[in-house]
């Protein structure tokens, strides 16, 4: 393959019609310019010029082939001018990977994302199973894991950290026998666990004692929402992060169960590929969902249940 410095110089000599003007136009030595086309005339195997001590003339080949070096370096130019527009404005697309239980925040936010950058289209991807950024082509993963992200091709940004709370309707715990850590397995449950019959919860008190709760829930899935209103219809007692569990407390559709015991900490954060040369449409929702993210978890906690609101327009 030639170098494009080469056919760069060799177009130049040939436009400007000769070694000296083309020279002058370049600003560089006159010598450094023959040494070029001579080196590639010499990599071609062809005559591209004929040169006496008064005049130049281009071959037939030279001519064609100036003219094919004149569409490669238009094509050059065309390629870095697509790069220099991407990186001047926040514009094009970004794909975004998200689990389940954060949709209901992300489809609050982004309406205002798209208002402060309509030319960002974003690609939202909701699933709980851990995304290979690189062999999938994505841009941005959120995620809320017990440790961060240690893989050395990624980038994290932390966002917060949170835990998830017991909770249970009223008109269930009335029905139920005492609930303790002990009997706690043997009640009914509901789980985030959609892939076995079976499930097992990591329950700390604040001294830092910890037990292992095997239970064979009733429903299991990853989608929260759904968790949650089941759980407000009695179907069984329900492992909720606390923006959800609390909107429950305060309406009375839930209330807490074994106070003293709680989920491990998970840390919500951003992982992306590449600290240098990111897009700043890839940058400008890294920094959005950075300063909007953590709000509209907390706004969660102000939203109503379905059942309860529903209970509240029957008043």
């Amino acid at each position: 393959m030639q170098d494009l410095n080469d056919l760069a110089l060799f177009a130049a000599v040939v436009k400007h019609k000769g070694f000296s003007a083309a020279a002058r136009v370049l600003n560089i030595p006159k010598s450094k310019l023959s040494k070029h086309v001579a080196r590639l005339e010499q990599q071609l195997d062809v005559r591209l010029l004929e040169r006496s001590t008064r005049k130049l003339r281009v071959t037939d080949i030279g001519q064609a082939f100036y003219e094919r070096c004149e569409a490669i370096l238009a094509g050059v130019e065309a390629a870095e001018a697509v790069v220099a527009t991407a990186k001047s404005e926040p514009a094009g697309l970004v794909r975004l990977a998200c689990p389940i239980g954060f949709t209901p925040m992300i489809a609050h936010i982004m309406p205002a994302f798209h208002r402060f950058y309509p030319g960002i289209r974003v690609l939202i991807t909701a699933t709980n199973r851990r995304i290979d950024l690189v062999d999938e082509r994505f841009d941005i993963a959120l995620r809320a894991r017990d440790e961060l992200d240690t893989d050395n091709q990624l980038i994290v940004r932390k966002l917060g950290a949170a835990r998830s709370y017991l909770a249970a309707s009223p008109d269930l715990l009335s029905r139920l026998p005492p609930v303790t850590i002990e009997t706690l397995g043997k009640m009914p449950t509901l789980s985030m666990n959609e892939q076995h019959a079976t499930d097992t919860w990591t329950l700390l008190q604040r001294d830092g004692t910890a037990r292992e709760i095997s239970h064979s829930p009733i429903i299991g899935c990853s989608d929260f929402g759904i968790i949650e209103q089941a759980a407000i219809d009695g179907l069984g007692i329900a492992m909720l992060p606390h923006h959800i569990a609390e909107r429950g407390f305060r309406t009375g559709a839930l209330v807490p169960v074994l106070p003293e015991w709680m989920s491990k900490e998970v840390i919500v954060h951003l992982v992306f590929t590449s600290r240098h040369g990111i897009l700043p449409a890839v940058r400008a929702l890294i920094d959005y969902l950075a300063d909007t993210l953590p709000g509209a978890m907390s706004r969660c906690t102000e939203v109503e249940p379905r059942q309860a609101t529903l209970l509240r327009a029957a008043e």
